[in-house]
């Protein structure tokens, strides 16, 4: 009787972003967030400081 095999190792996934820094969709998206905030509080910045 043969013993019971492991399951195997989880392959990484498919829908691994492809793009360089970046290892999941997750780190792209909260990348994005980030800098969308960062320029909206840029943005209202230079509006009070030039008007």
């Amino acid at each position: 009787m043969n013993p019971p095999s492991n399951p195997p190792p989880p392959s990484p996934s498919d829908d691994a972003p492809g793009v360089p820094g970046f290892r999941t969709w997750r780190g792209v998206y909260l990348f994005v967030l980030a800098a969308f905030i960062v320029v909206v509080i840029a943005l209202t910045l230079f509006t009070r400081a030039y008007t």
